[in-house]
């Protein structure tokens, strides 16, 4: 029969040469998903100030592409590898790309960029003017706006469009990683399968460092580029108020989905295993079902006959120890590691002084290379040592408890409070946190009539910050645009810290050298951990899908994203966003009243929410850790002893037995 014919030479290694193809393509649909992920997440704090929205909803707009992902990941796991598995990927991708689309819409849509500012048109051009008596009243703010009328304004759930999008790319991105790997496991020798899965891993870093890189540049460009003049805007890099052009990279992304998914729709269903060489082999099959029929082999596909396995391989699953215990350390590690992954950039941005774009640069230059060589040393070092399933067990988790440790040198890189009246110090200048914004009045700015609601940060020559011209108590201004002083400040005359000029210059003050040191040692220690743990992930990754039989491996891997998705892909973003909004000091004001993001934290607070909340989950995690050394080792004994004590024929049997109670 022409399905049980020995493949040629030729045909064998052609077979193999589009296996290395598949591999390639699959690399870079890795990178071209891994790519979107990573700059979206950049670009978190531009859309919180885009679309004037608290952290705790941008962490909703980031967990509902786990959300596209939670919509079709059992299915597309489980159907998928009966279907032409290529297609499926390619799909998956145009998908993306226009996930992509959708996300950049808004920008097309809105009007430009209304910088929230005390200063009215009036003030911003005239050389001298009363600040202080005239600010609340001539605020070009507009407060007192009807609610009918706000309520009509263009723009204000612009944000929806990014979320719908964000799930229609989880939704193209759920085939690539289980259908990927499973057709990889399917046809590569299984000495090759844990390289081959190490380049997978490495192409899912280079992606995000691409994708950081992508987020800096874009995150320097203003917003509405080429609409407005730079020059007219007042706005540095560093303003809690900066929007940079997060559309344009998103654009970018998507053409490089759609570009990724091309090479796929060429590639073939099935192919040769990687160095068969019997006469009876036959082409892996594993997405037909065969039966027989008037005395021949046919295939007869339907989706009865694909789905009636589909609670035996669940139930076997759910039996399956190791299995289980895995998926629930990767629930406990991913809630951590998602939560700071989308939010760091904020974190180096209040804690160290950073603008958006210097933050996105450094994460990717520190943390993203290191970790591509972690993953591909480990995947090297099973290949060559031939590990079995509990030494690779036992390296990763040695590994993983090593940088753990070491993780908590984090806390001691610290970085001054920047001194902003009425938040984090006293007009006097005495330190003292308040979440209050009545102690944002003082007797130099009694009589200003000043609005508590905007922020609009003026350094005075005395070093500290003011929430206002008109709350620093100055009296005029000199210059235009980004050249404009404040004079005559009463405030900077009045606290602890006078010098002997009394003005002001806008945005906030520069923070302490020391800030600049600290965040050397942050990041330093951000990439000895990055490195010590990516280089225990692919042995760690291997427990799981040796864990598995053949057939459950597409299924397995597929359930296992699903958790990962929704107990901490979902959920982590938007309670750690929830968590960073209750040490918000300074809300923005939406043009409608009512609060916007939030342009300054209680940083103190943030970094003990930031950094302890992960360390608590992953310790967590190491307790189902040594339960799977421990499974593992019981297995290895047990099937020692029967290598021992029995025959070669009663050893059969019993591996059988064993087999079938474990799978059952």
């Amino acid at each position: 029969m022409k399905d049980s014919k020995k493949p040629s030479a030729s045909e064998k290694c052609f077979c193999i040469s589009k296996l290395k193809v598949f591999l390639l393509a699959l690399s870079f649909a890795y990178v071209a998903k891994t790519m979107s992920g990573a700059y979206m997440n950049s670009m978190n704090t531009q859309i919180e100030k885009q679309f004037n929205i608290p952290a705790s909803l941008v962490g909703i707009i980031s967990g509902s592409f786990e959300v596209g992902n939670l919509l079709l990941i059992a299915f597309v796991s489980y159907f998928g590898a009966k279907l032409h598995r290529p297609r499926i990927i390619a799909l998956g991708c145009t998908v993306m790309a226009f996930g992509c689309l959708l996300i950049s819409l808004p920008h097309f849509l809105m009007g430009r960029y209304q910088v929230e500012t005390s200063i009215s048109s009036a003030e911003n051009s005239s050389s001298t003017m009363p600040l202080c008596l005239a600010s609340n009243g001539q605020s070009s703010m507009p407060m007192e706006k009807p609610s009918a009328e706000c309520e009509k304004e263009p723009g204000s759930l612009m944000w929806v469009f990014v979320l719908v999008g964000n799930i229609i790319r989880g939704m193209g991105e759920t085939p690539i990683m289980p259908l990927g790997i499973s057709y990889v496991e399917d046809f590569a020798k299984a000495e090759n399968s844990p390289l081959y899965i190490g380049c997978l891993h490495t192409a899912t870093v280079i992606g995000p460092l691409l994708g950081f890189m992508l987020g800096s540049f874009c995150a320097q460009l203003y917003v509405d580029l080429g609409l407005t003049d730079l020059e007219e805007v007042t706005l540095t890099l560093t303003d809690a108020r900066w929007v940079g052009a997060w559309w344009l990279g998103v654009l970018i992304c998507g053409s490089v989905n759609l570009l990724a998914g091309m090479p796929f729709w060429f590639l073939p269903k099935t192919l040769f295993k990687e160095g068969e060489e019997s006469d009876t082999e036959v082409p892996h099959r594993i997405s037909e079902t065969l039966v027989q029929g008037n005395g021949k082999n046919q295939v007869k596909q339907n989706m009865y006959e694909i789905a009636k396995d589909f609670l035996p391989f669940l139930r076997a699953l759910f039996h399956n120890p190791v299995y289980m215990l895995f998926v629930c350390i990767t629930v406990l590690q991913f809630n951590a590691f998602d939560g700071m992954i989308s939010f760091m950039p904020k974190y180096l941005e209040q804690q160290f002084g950073k603008s958006a774009s210097d933050a996105i640069f450094l994460i990717g230059i520190y943390n993203l290379p290191i970790i591509c060589i972690g993953y591909f040393l480990g995947g090297l070092l099973m290949k060559k040592f031939k590990t079995n399933t509990i030494q690779a067990a036992k390296i990763a988790f040695w590994i993983s408890l090593l940088e753990y440790l070491i993780y908590f040198a984090a806390y001691f890189m610290v970085c001054e409070t920047s001194p902003v009246a009425g938040l984090t110090v006293s007009y006097e200048g005495i330190e003292q946190v308040s979440y209050v914004e009545t102690t944002l009045l003082a007797d130099c700015n009694s009589d200003c009539d000043c609005t508590l609601k905007v922020w609009d940060p003026v350094c005075g020559d005395n070093g500290i910050t003011y929430v206002s011209p008109c709350l620093a108590g100055c009296k005029g201004s000199n210059g235009t645009g980004k050249h404009m002083v404040f004079e005559n400040c009463a405030c900077v005359a009045a606290s602890a810290f006078s010098s002997r000029n009394i003005s002001a210059v806008l945005g906030q003050c520069d923070r302490e050298e020391n800030c600049d040191k600290m965040l050397q040692y942050f990041l330093i220690l951000s990439l000895v951990c990055c490195f010590i743990y990516s280089l225990g992930a692919t042995p760690g990754y291997m427990v799981l899908i040796r864990s598995l039989k053949p057939e459950e491996k597409s299924f397995g891997v597929g359930i296992h994203a699903l958790a990962a998705r929704v107990l901490a892909g979902i959920p982590s973003p938007v309670y750690f966003g929830a968590l960073i909004d209750t040490t918000c000091l300074k809300w923005g004001t939406k043009t409608c009243g009512g609060e916007g993001a939030c342009r300054m934290y209680d940083i103190v607070t943030y970094r003990w929410f930031y950094l302890g909340l992960p360390a608590i989950l992953r310790g967590v995690s190491y307790i189902p850790c040594v339960l799977i050394l421990l499974i593992l080792k019981k297995q290895l004994k047990s099937s020692e002893n029967i290598l021992l004590s029995d025959t070669p024929m009663e050893m059969q049997v019993k591996e059988e037995e064993m087999n079938e109670q474990r799978h059952s």
